[in-house]
């Protein structure tokens, strides 16, 4: 099985984070908003195109990072997936959420959440701790290999 790698981004506003809720059969969780790398694709350009299909977001941003990956590992007897997330940062500025529309059929909602929300929430990867400490300018972090669901 070949990994197969996904680019995301941590986008901010003051101290929120913006996630995207995903529904697929029989599950439904949140997620940095991003998705899959496609041949012959740059790891920024993929997050630009992702960012404009997810959130409806196509403007330049300024990106740093990678700032963390992990990887997403199928547990023994599910079927075979490895994903490896490759984790950028941008900040939102003053860019309007309101009307935010996904061209991704998957992608339900969207919104802005503080660290201290993120514990109760289902987050694929689960990245939740680095998510609430992390800040502009920390070293790059392998967040390790993390089951996936």
């Amino acid at each position: 099985m070949e990994p197969r790698i996904r680019v995301s981004a941590i986008l901010r506003r003051e101290t929120g984070v913006l996630l995207v809720r995903q529904e697929k059969p029989g599950r439904e969780y949140w997620l940095l908003p991003g998705g899959g790398v496609n041949a012959g694709e740059s790891l920024v350009d993929a997050l630009r195109r992702e960012l404009e299909e997810e959130v409806g977001l196509a403007e330049d941003f300024v990106f740093e990072g990678p700032v963390a990956i992990a990887d997403s590992i199928a547990p023994p007897g599910a079927p075979a997936k490895h994903v490896v997330h490759i984790i950028f940062a941008g900040h939102l500025g003053r860019r309007s959420l309101e009307r935010v529309t996904s061209a991704d059929a998957a992608v339900r909602n969207h919104r802005l959440f503080d660290p201290e929300e993120l514990v109760g929430i289902t987050l694929h990867p689960p990245i939740q701790r680095f998510l609430a400490r992390w800040q502009p300018g920390d070293p790059v972090v392998y967040l390790g290999a993390m089951w996936a669901p």
